[in-house]
C-alpha cells in the first residue's frame, strides 16, 4: 500500500523515512503530464513489469532483491530517454528484457574493462603525445591558410574586414585591411603589415581583451564576447580579434598557444584528442594476426554510370 505525500515532507513510499535531498533531481518527464492518474498508471506498468521479469529471471523468494534490482535498471533505461507518453514507455520497457539488460551489462562492462585497465591506460598515455602534435600541426597549417574578420569601429559596428594568416615557416603573422570579404586565401604581399611571432608576449580572450575592455563595451552581446581574443606584444602594441565563429576562435587560440610553446586548452581540442585518441587505440587492439596490410592504399573505384541510388535528403 502506498501512503500519501503530507505537508512535513514524508515520502510517499511506505516504509520509509523523509527524503534525502540527494535523492532528489530536476529531471522532467512529460509523460506524467499526459494522464489523469499518471503515477497509478506508472505503479501498474511497473507491477507488470515485475511480474514478467519475476518469469524470464525463473526467480524464488530468496531472489526478490536481484529481481528488485534489475526492474529499477529497466524502468531506470526506458525514463533516459524521456518518453512523452505512458504508452511510449510500456513500449521501451518491452524491449528491456532480462535478457538484453545481461547484454548491455555485459557490453558496458567490457567497454569499461577495455578502457580503463592498465595496459590501455599506459597506451593512451604513450600515444597522447603524438595526437596532440598532429592536433598543433592542423591548427598551424590553419593559420598559414588565414582567416576574414570583421574590424569594430568607434560605433561597435562590424561593417569592416581585415584579414590574418601565418607565414609558412611559422615566424611572421600578416595582416591588412580588405575592402570586402574575400572568395579564398590572401596572398601575403598583399597584406601591409607584419608582426613577427617572436614580439607576441600573451595571447588573451573574453573580458581580458583590451576592445572589450573599452568604453560602452559591457553592452557587447555574449556571443561577441566569447570570440573575443586579443595579441599583446613587448612594444605595448595589440592584434584584437572577433572571430567569425567559435571554431575559428578555437582554431586561432588554439594555433597562437601552440606557437608560444603553450597548451591548447580549447573544447574543439578536448574533442579532437578524445576522438582521435580512442580511434587510434581500436586501430591498434585490433587483431591483425596472420592479416596482411598493404602498403599502399586500394585504388579509387570508378564513378558509378548514374547516381539514381542517392536519396534526396531535400
Amino acid at each position: 500500500m502506498m501512503s500519501r505525500p503530507t505537508g512535513d515532507g514524508e515520502d510517499a513510499q511506505a516504509g520509509r523515512g523523509p527524503i534525502d535531498a540527494s535523492e532528489t533531481c530536476n529531471d522532467f518527464h512529460p509523460m506524467f503530464f499526459t494522464h489523469d492518474r499518471a503515477f497509478e498508471e506508472f505503479f501498474c506498468i511497473c507491477i507488470q513489469l515485475l511480474n514478467k521479469t519475476w518469469k524470464e529471471m525463473r526467480a524464488t523468494s530468496e531472489d526478490f532483491n536481484k529481481v528488485m534490482q534489475v526492474v529499477k535498471e529497466q524502468v531506470m533505461r526506458a525514463l533516459t530517454s524521456k518518453p512523452s507518453s505512458l504508452d511510449q514507455f510500456k513500449s521501451k520497457l518491452q524491449n528491456l528484457s532480462y535478457t538484453e539488460i545481461l547484454k548491455l551489462r555485459q557490453s558496458e562492462r567490457m567497454s569499461q574493462e577495455d578502457f580503463q585497465s592498465r595496459p590501455i591506460l599506459e597506451l593512451k598515455e604513450k600515444i597522447q603525445p603524438e595526437i596532440l602534435e598532429l592536433i598543433k600541426q592542423q591548427r598551424l597549417n590553419r593559420l598559414v591558410e588565414g582567416t576574414c574578420f570583421r574590424k569594430l569601429n568607434s560605433r561597435r559596428r562590424q561593417d569592416k574586414f581585415w584579414y590574418c594568416r601565418l607565414s609558412p615557416n611559422h615566424k611572421v603573422l600578416h595582416y591588412g585591411d580588405l575592402e570586402e570579404s574575400p572568395q579564398g586565401e590572401v596572398p601575403h604581399d598583399s597584406l601591409q603589415d607584419k608582426l613577427p611571432v617572436a614580439d607576441i608576449k600573451a595571447v588573451v580572450t573574453g573580458k581580458d581583451c583590451p576592445h572589450m575592455k573599452e568604453k560602452g563595451a559591457l553592452k557587447q552581446n555574449k556571443e561577441v564576447l566569447e570570440l573575443a581574443f586579443s595579441i599583446l606584444c613587448d612594444s605595448n602594441c595589440q592584434l584584437n580579434f572577433i572571430a567569425p565563429d567559435k571554431h575559428e576562435y578555437c582554431i586561432w587560440t588554439d594555433g597562437l598557444n601552440a606557437l608560444l610553446g603553450k597548451d591548447m586548452l580549447s573544447e574543439l581540442t578536448r574533442n579532437d584528442l578524445d576522438t582521435l585518441l580512442s580511434m587510434e587505440i581500436k586501430l591498434r587492439l585490433l587483431d591483425l594476426e596472420n592479416i596482411q596490410i598493404p602498403d599502399a592504399p586500394p585504388p579509387i573505384p570508378k564513378e558509378p554510370s548514374n547516381y539514381d541510388f542517392v536519396y534526396d535528403c531535400n
